[in-house]
């Protein structure tokens, strides 16, 4: 197994009387694409929240490359290298393509015009090249995504969470974004996913982790966590655990 690049100790996070996240523990190796599943609620997007300093931990303890980051504000965890993006994009209105993505880029660019170049450099290896100048607001849902990828992508990260970065595409829509993400890893940036799209999870992620009710309930490769009769029960259902065993089976 890659040396580790997150580790998450027995974090914990209520919310009044709500536990989102139950005593969570993971290790997100370097240089690999990972994932965390479960259903709607089961406390995804809140560990992300976590992990990149938008929420403080109640108990436990996050590290991103060895160093202790519970209690750092997300601006200093991005400095670092680690970067979010959010289920719901929403670009600057009134920017072009072009312009949204140098917001990112001015992380680490102070120059305008450098960012701006960052800024064409990025956009073009997720597809955007052609729509530069477009108003970012202009932008269809599955452009949108594409746009946040880019903004992620333009702060030199090490380490991306992404969050359901491929919700509300069609189907060949996802197989187009498919292999940007690949070429992401590529690249040399770990990548932990929150993903609903299970035909994404187990074509990308080597590794994955399933959340209910804040707790995790399993992990291991996808394929046999698919398999696993508690995440059946929590998540996939008897009738998607068995269409993806049968198409498992026919690309064997």
């Amino acid at each position: 197994m890659p040396e580790a690049m997150l580790e998450v100790r027995g974090v914990s996070k209520s919310f009044g009387g709500l536990k989102a996240s139950n005593n969570v523990t993971m290790s997100v190796p370097q240089g690999k694409i990972t994932s965390l599943i479960g259903p709607n609620g089961a406390g995804k997007t809140t560990l992300f929240a976590l992990i990149t300093g938008f929420y403080q931990p109640d108990e436990g303890s996050i590290a991103f490359l060895g160093k202790d980051i519970t209690a750092r504000p997300p601006q200093e965890i991005a400095a670092l290298g680690m970067i979010r993006t959010f289920q719901i994009v929403q670009p600057f209105a009134g920017q072009s393509v072009r312009e949204n993505i140098a917001v990112g880029a001015h992380l680490h660019i102070r120059s305008r015009r450098d960012a701006l170049a960052k800024a064409e450099a990025v956009a073009h290896k997720v597809g955007l090249g052609d729509r530069l100048d477009q108003d970012a607001a202009s932008l269809t849902v599955a452009g949108r995504k594409r746009l946040e990828v880019a903004r992620a992508l333009a702060t030199d990260p090490k380490l991306i969470l992404f969050d359901e970065v491929l919700a509300g595409l069609n189907p060949s829509e996802i197989r187009d974004v498919i292999p940007v993400i690949r070429a992401i890893r590529d690249e040399g940036i770990t990548i932990l996913l929150i993903e609903h799209v299970m035909q994404a999870v187990m074509s990308l992620s080597e590794h994955t982790w399933v959340l209910n009710q804040g707790q995790l309930i399993a992990e291991g490769a996808p394929r046999d966590v698919v398999r696993d009769p508690q995440v059946i029960e929590a998540y996939l259902g008897k009738g998607m655990a068995e269409r993806m065993a049968r198409e498992e089976a026919r690309h064997a």
